[in-house]
């Protein structure tokens, strides 16, 4: 066999062994192709939607709207239903959360928990009591970090895993895989690395300023902005270090009941 003929075979062997990717060739086996080489954007983006009031679904961010879509990020449920789903998010204790389980327990309305490493570590108690009343404890991360500034896949990966390996030495069970982006901050990056992980990304259609500890909203104009707010297929943000929260859901999930509401977990994404 003449060079001419060698040389070409070895190139035709090359090709066939390895796959272009912009004007780079990688081989095919043993090669992990990065999340830059995807072209997904760092950029951060902050979650966020403009309320309306009679009851409507209120505009989402539209810039981070197809984001969600693509990787499995859920703001809302189904708008033709009267669904509600409750969360709650628990950056640390404030003393209220037995109080709002009670009020949960008095209703039979599921809810999920979203929290911190720490808050695990420092209240087992309160994580077994929601878990043994079938309530969901889902994963806010280990530090509470904008997700969209965790570039390093390993740093990225262990904000989960801390979470699930305290909550499984509490519970001895896998944690649910529903996630919420700390501060509502994410990257389109963040969203695929997060369904890497087998996380739904849950953000919300309801929320409203309740976790100024200092700065608590009255019953009664707390109790209009969430009446006038709710919405068929409303994911609810509350938080639980909030006083008046605590002092209102009873009547909030009372009249809300009464209007044909219906409050569903988190597992019917």
């Amino acid at each position: 066999m003449n060079k001419t003929i060698i040389l070409c075979f070895l190139i035709a062997t090359n090709l066939i062994s390895s796959t272009f990717i912009g004007n780079k060739t990688f081989p095919k086996k043993n090669h992990i192709i990065t999340y830059s080489e995807q072209n997904l954007s760092t950029k951060e983006i902050d979650w966020y939607i403009v309320p309306n009031k009679n009851n409507l679904p209120p505009e989402p961010n539209k810039e981070a709207l197809p984001i969600l879509q693509n990787f499995n990020g859920y703001y809302i449920g189904d708008t033709q239903k009267k669904v509600l789903y409750l969360t709650f998010d628990e950056g640390y204790e404030n003393g209220y959360t037995s109080q709002i389980l009670d009020t949960l327990k008095k209703h039979n309305v599921p809810a999920a928990f979203f929290v911190v490493r720490t808050y695990i570590k420092t209240n087992p108690d309160l994580i077994l009591r929601m878990v043994n009343e079938g309530h969901l404890v889902c994963n806010h991360s280990s530090h509470h970090p904008s997700m969209a500034k965790v570039i390093d896949p390993n740093k990225f990966n262990k904000e989960f895993s801390e979470v699930e390996e305290e909550y499984k030495k509490v519970t001895n069970q896998d944690m649910p895989k529903f996630f919420r982006p700390p501060m509502g901050k994410f990257s389109e990056q963040s969203l695929k690395m997060t369904k890497d992980l087998g996380y739904k990304s849950i953000f919300w259609s309801f929320a409203y300023k309740d976790f100024d500890i200092k700065n608590q909203p009255s019953h009664e104009k707390a109790q209009n902005t969430i009446m006038s707010r709710i919405h068929n297929g409303s994911i609810i943000l509350l938080h639980a270090v909030s006083k008046t929260n605590t002092e209102i859901l009873d009547n909030i999930l009372t009249t809300l009941k009464s209007q044909g509401y219906e409050f569903r977990s988190l597992t019917d994404f």
